[in-house]
């Protein structure tokens, strides 16, 4: 979600609890503020779209040049990544309802300080209004991304809105046959019924639990083979209820892992948010069915 919304129900929210709020619910809501208040500094840098690697030429003809001489691997950073870094695919980070990628900023710098080389972003124009237009869009771009990188395969980290047009064209549009693994950060994979007086936009719309979106992703996909993780917060204020941001589909290869202590706008620049993402985007086979928790409170 943005900004400006998320303020707006965010002050609704803590307004509307008990006279005495939990600690960890004013903890919450000071660290989403001051969070909120870095976004919209930042908010400017990443409103043009990120410069895309040209594609990769096929090798010249000719003699192959000496291969470098093999240097030791320094040892593994604590909560680095085990598997082979040759191995990963890129990275593709989607933002959240009226935002853009520079909610990542942090994130982005953790996952190529432990080892990924290859971390993209996408911004979806502020004037789109369905999610199956942005999840075709985003298609076109997966494809550039294995064209100009020459992987067959990426990961997704979606926030919010992100992980939802990442689950869509995943799901509807073929996506599982790019994607190996779809980390989801606050998604309303179930719907969420925040903010009624928003649901003029049509994004807001297709975001509601008794959406035509919500729908489609319940039916059936029985060959999907993508990894879902769904991150999930107990003080969410923008998933209302905070389980709809759970991954549950029968059909799916999905973990769910329960962040305690953490608001919406903090999950993707959190620092045990991240090593999670980390982890799981080193899990080589999915576990369908399994479940997962972490406290970051």
């Amino acid at each position: 979600m943005g900004a400006l919304p998320f303020l707006c129900t965010l002050l609704r929210s803590f307004a509307a609890v008990r006279p005495r709020p939990s600690a960890a619910l004013v903890r919450s809501t000071l660290l989403e503020l001051a969070i909120l208040t870095a976004h919209v500094l930042l908010y400017p840098t990443g409103i043009v779209q990120e410069r895309r690697p040209p594609p990769l030429l096929p090798p010249a003809a000719g003699p192959s040049p000496a291969a470098p001489a093999e240097r030791p691997e320094p040892p593994d950073a604590p909560g680095a990544p085990t598997g082979p870094v040759a191995a990963r695919p890129p990275v593709l980070l989607l933002h959240g309802f009226i935002d853009n990628r520079s909610v990542f900023v942090l994130l982005r710098r953790s996952l190529r300080r432990h080892g990924w080389d290859e971390v993209l972003s996408l911004n979806y124009s502020l004037l789109t209004c369905d999610i199956r237009k942005a999840a075709a869009m985003l298609g076109q771009h997966v494809e550039e991304v294995c064209l100009s990188t020459g992987r067959d395969h990426v990961d997704m980290v979606g926030h919010s809105l992100g992980g939802l047009i990442a689950r869509y064209y995943i799901q509807r549009l073929g996506g599982d046959a790019r994607v190996r693994t779809l980390v989801t950060l606050g998604t309303p994979h179930g719907g969420t019924r925040v903010a009624p007086l928003m649901t003029a936009h049509p994004l807001v719309r297709q975001m509601r639990p008794d959406s035509d979106v919500i729908t489609e992703l319940a039916g059936p996909v029985p060959h999907c083979t993508t990894q879902f993780i769904g991150f999930w917060s107990d003080l969410d204020q923008i998933m209302v209820p905070v389980e709809t941001a759970r991954i549950d589909h029968p059909d799916l290869h999905a973990r769910n892992v329960r962040v305690c202590g953490v608001g919406h706008l903090a999950l993707p620049v959190h620092g045990e948010v991240a090593a999670g993402i980390r982890q799981a985007l080193t899990t080589e086979e999915p576990s369908a069915g399994a479940a997962g928790a972490a406290s970051v409170a």
